[in-house]
Order: C-alpha cells, then sequence, then structure tokens
C-alpha cells in the first residue's frame, strides 16, 4: 500500500492490521492516529492513577 487513498478504504481494523505487519509504513500510522484521535470521548492518560480517576467517573456516570 502506498497512499492515503487506499488506507482510506480499508476499515479502522483493517488499517490496525496492516500497520501491525508494516510498521515502517509512516503514512499508514499517521492517517491511523487521525482516525483514532477523531473519535468522540476519547481519553488519554499517561499515569496509573489518572486511569483509575477515568474509570471512576465512567462507573458513576
Amino acid at each position: 500500500m502506498s497512499n492515503l487513498e487506499d488506507y482510506r478504504q480499508l476499515t479502522e481494523a483493517e488499517l490496525r492490521e496492516y500497520i501491525k505487519r508494516n510498521p515502517q509504513d509512516e503514512e499508514a500510522f499517521q492517517h491511523y492516529l487521525t482516525i483514532t484521535r477523531a473519535k468522540p470521548n476519547r481519553v488519554v492518560v499517561s499515569t496509573g492513577e489518572q486511569l483509575e480517576a477515568e474509570l471512576k467517573k465512567k462507573l458513576a456516570s
């Protein structure tokens, strides 16, 4: 696969599997990041404490 148009034809799961098989394909990886970052309700944590706090919020709602 060599261009963005090809990546857009894949589902998110297909693209994730493609990236696993082709970790050198930076363009595909960047497209995957763009897709995942655009999802609503996305939460990013970097510590265990942040994860615990976010899980408590989700469980309480």
